[in-house]
């Protein structure tokens, strides 16, 4: 991990088989080595630098967290994709999903929960020998996943609630307004069966109904 932090470049780190405390030390062996190369990483300075708000800061621009279920394959009620929320919540960090299950299945509703990154092995033949090959994707299944992950990452947009420009049209027309049901003359008091909701939506609302 030192050497890897040293080397200056971006770290993606996989947590499987790790505790969150296991967790917590790498990431304070990690923080250690951005903040001072020179360092002797002995434990207390690996927690120090950890617990620092200096070391917090450095490790949010360079690393990324994958949760990790380091079975292969790994069949879906072990793989707790909840768990990529807690170690958010936790690191403060970026995180994603290293996938040993079979399928895409995983890595695509891993992608909808807000990974920033999915690991995925890769194989030409998933009969070959090997203890990786069954949690492969060949080349096609491979590219759906990523054309999924893709389509998911257009469709997760905002988090704000609020019509779109389009929905905005589509309801000029679906939506209802008020409207006579019957031809009513002047002064005549008004009944339910007076009224009714007819479209286009660009009259007066249905929440008026009852005044």
């Amino acid at each position: 991990l030192r050497a890897c932090t040293l080397s200056g470049l971006p770290l993606i780190v996989s947590t499987g088989m790790a505790t969150l405390g296991e967790v917590d030390q790498a990431l304070g062996l990690i923080a250690l080595a951005l903040l001072d190369p020179q360092a002797h990483p002995h434990r207390e300075a690996i927690a120090d630098a950890y617990a620092s708000a200096d070391g917090r800061t450095v490790l949010r621009g360079a690393v990324t967290v994958l949760h990790c279920t380091s079975e292969y394959p790994a069949a879906p009620e072990t793989i707790n994709l909840r768990a990529m929320d807690t170690l958010a919540a936790h690191t403060g960090l970026p995180v994603g999903l290293s996938d040993h299950s079979q399928g895409i299945a995983v890595p695509l509703a891993a992608a909808a929960r807000g990974a920033r990154v999915v690991e995925k092995h890769f194989t030409l033949d998933c009969t070959l020998p090997g203890p990786d090959q069954k949690a492969s994707l060949e080349p096609a299944p491979f590219t759906e996943m990523v054309r999924g992950i893709r389509t998911i990452e257009q469709a997760l947009g905002s988090a704000e609630k609020t019509p779109g420009a389009g929905e905005q049209r589509t309801a000029a027309v679906a939506r209802r307004s008020l409207v006579a049901a019957r031809p009513i003359a002047q002064g005549q008091v008004l009944t339910a069966d007076d009224i009714t909701l007819k479209r286009p939506g660009t009259g007066l609302s249905p929440f008026f109904y009852w005044d």
